[in-house]
């Protein structure tokens, strides 16, 4: 089946643009959460792997990012992009009420999930987090941290590079090419926003309070964009219920590398073993 677009208004008065990719009879649903700079119609491949598997998924572009409305890069509160992956399980919960619902997450997309699961404490069967900004893979620029610092109340909107390495997104010919020709795609970030996502990672990396839904936590060994330490290191401090996967040798984005119908069916197999972890009770008819 083709993939719907719909939309919804965020408290800003932005329309959030979001897509299902629906599945006659599926098994369970995935919400998709997805990176920085990028926007969810770079998984179209990714969304039809699942579901020729029976799994359908619904997927947003944040605000300020993709087809969303709202300034490049940024959120007037840390808390708004929270709220949307809230809206996104609605949605989720909405089209397939009697169904399991995973939330996964990739890279900026699965350091909001793992912060949105500390904070909600959502009603779901499970998450899959992929190569979570916990920690970067590189020092970032004091200099441009210390001017974001500066300007984060003075200035909130004043915009930077996020810099982000596009060879370093994936070994697969052609990702780094299309990533840079997609016109959805920028890499605006604004002081207020980096700062506040910064200093959100390092509560991240300080985390071991554990979660209270299983969760997936996949990183590569060669990401050089964000720590598959950081990863492993979260994984060790809150190991209940958390299952962690290394890839070695693959790069950032897991969905788009060589391997990626080994990671596929490695989530596939992970989410089968999960589907029965919330009861819900079926709609009478």
């Amino acid at each position: 089946m083709q993939a719907a677009e719909f939309s919804w208004k965020n408290d800003n008065g932005n329309q959030i643009y979001a897509v299902e990719w629906p599945v006659p009879q599926a098994r369970a649903v995935i919400g998709l959460v997805h990176g920085v700079g990028e926007h969810c119609r770079r998984y179209d491949e990714m969304a039809a792997w699942y579901n020729a598997h029976g799994i359908a998924m619904v997927g947003y572009d944040r605000q300020g990012y993709g087809r969303s409305e709202g300034r490049k890069g940024y959120a007037e509160n840390y808390k708004e992009y929270i709220d949307e992956i809230a809206h996104l399980l609605i949605e989720c919960e909405r089209r397939y009420p009697d169904l399991p619902v995973f939330l996964y997450g990739h890279s900026m997309g699965g350091h909001l999930l793992l912060r949105y699961l500390i904070r909600r404490h959502p009603n779901i069967s499970g998450a899959v987090v992929s190569a979570p900004h916990i920690r970067l893979s590189f020092q970032p620029n004091p200099v441009l941290v210390g001017i974001g610092k500066i300007l984060r109340n003075l200035y909130p909107t004043f915009t930077q590079e996020n810099k982000l390495d596009t060879n370093m997104l994936s070994r697969t010919p052609g990702v780094k090419a299309t990533y840079e020709a997609d016109p959805y795609v920028h890499a605006k970030i604004t002081s207020r926003t980096g700062i506040d996502i910064l200093e959100n990672a390092d509560e991240l990396n300080q985390y071991d309070e554990g979660i209270d839904v299983p969760v997936l936590l996949m990183h590569g060994e060669a990401d050089g964009l964000t720590s598959h330490d950081g990863s492993k290191d979260f994984a060790a401090r809150n190991p209940e219920g958390l299952t962690f996967k290394s890839w070695p040798e693959l790069y950032h984005e897991l969905h788009n590398e060589p391997e990626r119908e080994d990671v596929f069916r490695y989530v596939l197999s992970w989410l089968e073993e999960n589907m029965d972890a919330v009861y819900r009770v079926p709609k009478s008819v």
